[in-house]
Parts: structure tokens; C-alpha cells; sequence
């Protein structure tokens, strides 16, 4: 498997690895499959999770690493939350609702704390990453986000979108140029995505006032 860290061709004097290109591919297929609701978004994000794992880990940046590890981890979650909650919607998919604001108070809290307790940890072992404050806010922006996502809240786009305005300028500074180009897709496809939940959420909502009115 050492081939996958293996420089597959430059582009605009950027060098791009295979694990870089093959991983983030799959992830922007996963991240499609989210949007359209689809139970395999999971599985891409678990195969996407390995390649990326020994991509960063090779390059030394722990904070990334340990992030693909949680994706893994969330994926096996977000797959068995997912396969629970099938059929939910009329369409037979996933239903998807915005989170009430405890839960936002939740995932916002669990954020800011998760950021400075992995910061604070990367500055104090300086060998764990290169970039320690972005890196943990990657790493913990992407826990949130796919937690959200596993409970099927609309919030979990947002959530994206921040670590993308992150990890973009990141990516390109550590060398993983694919992973920024990918990251700038992962944009559009997050405003596309987040759209498309939200529209839904409120249909959901509206349904049962409708039902009510009927009776």
C-alpha cells in the first residue's frame, strides 16, 4: 500500500499524491450520497476515512489523522443511526429536521471546548501537528459535523462549511493540493446540500399542521 503515498502527478506546481486524490475523491462522493440521503454515504466516508489516515498520518499531521480516525468512527455510528432510522421520511430516506436550540447550545459548546482541549494539546506536544489551533478546529468542527449529520440535522451543513473555510488554505499550506481543490467542491456541494435539507425540514414540519387542518 506504500504506493498510495506516492506522488501521482503535479498540476500548477502542486505534487499530488495518490492517497490525497483517491481519498478526497471517494469523500465528495460520500458527501453527494449525504446530500441525496443515501444510507451508502456512510461506507464512502468510512473507505475515505483509511485512505486519508495514512496520508496524514505519513506527513506527520496528527490533528488531521486523529479526524480521519473519528470518521471512521462516526461512520460506523452515523451507518448503524441511519440503518435505525430508515423509512422515516414519505420517501422511504432518512427524515432530516433542524436541531432544537438546546441541542445547537450542545453542539456549539462541545465545539469551542473540543477546540481549545485538542489546541491546547497539539501546542503542548508541538511533534502531534504543525498547524495545532487549525488543525484541532478541523478536527473537532468535522466530529460535530458528522455527529449532526448521524442525527439527520440541517445544522450539520453549516458545521461543514465552517471547517472548509479552514481546511481549504490548510490543505494547500501542508502540501495536499488535491484535498484544497477537493475542499472548494465540498463548498458548492454544501450550499447545494444544505438547501436541499432545509427545504425538506420545512416540509416536514409543515406536513402535520396540514393533516391537522384536514381533520
Amino acid at each position: 500500500m506504500n504506493w498510495l503515498n506516492t506522488e501521482a502527478f503535479t498540476v500548477f506546481d502542486q505534487h499530488i499524491l495518490w492517497s490525497d486524490m483517491i481519498g478526497n475523491t471517494i469523500g465528495l462522493i460520500a458527501l453527494a450520497l449525504g446530500w441525496r440521503r443515501s444510507i451508502w454515504t456512510w461506507p464512502a466516508q468510512l473507505i475515505s476515512g483509511a485512505i486519508l489516515l495514512t496520508a496524514f498520518a505519513t506527513a506527520h499531521l496528527s490533528g488531521s489523522a486523529g479526524k480521519q480516525l473519528v470518521v471512521i468512527v462516526v461512520a460506523l455510528f452515523g451507518w448503524w443511526q441511519w440503518n435505525r432510522g430508515k423509512g422515516q421520511a414519505q420517501d422511504g430516506s432518512i427524515a432530516v429536521r433542524f436541531a432544537t436550540w438546546r441541542e445547537r447550545g450542545v453542539l456549539i459548546g462541545a465545539a469551542a471546548l473540543g477546540t481549545l482541549a485538542v489546541g491546547g494539546l497539539f501546542t503542548a506536544f508541538p511533534t502531534l501537528s504543525w498547524d495545532p489551533w487549525p488543525d484541532a478546529y478541523i478536527f473537532v468542527g468535522t466530529v460535530v459535523a458528522m455527529y449532526a449529520q448521524a442525527r439527520g440535522m440541517v445544522e450539520f451543513w453549516f458545521a461543514w462549511l465552517l471547517v472548509d473555510l479552514v481546511g481549504v488554505p490548510l490543505n494547500f499550506a501542508n502540501g495536499f493540493a488535491f484535498s484544497g481543490f477537493v475542499y472548494v467542491i465540498y463548498g458548492a456541494l454544501v450550499l447545494w446540500g444544505m438547501r436541499d435539507w432545509w427545504l425538506r425540514s420545512r416540509a416536514a414540519a409543515a406536513a402535520p399542521a396540514l393533516e391537522g387542518a384536514h381533520a
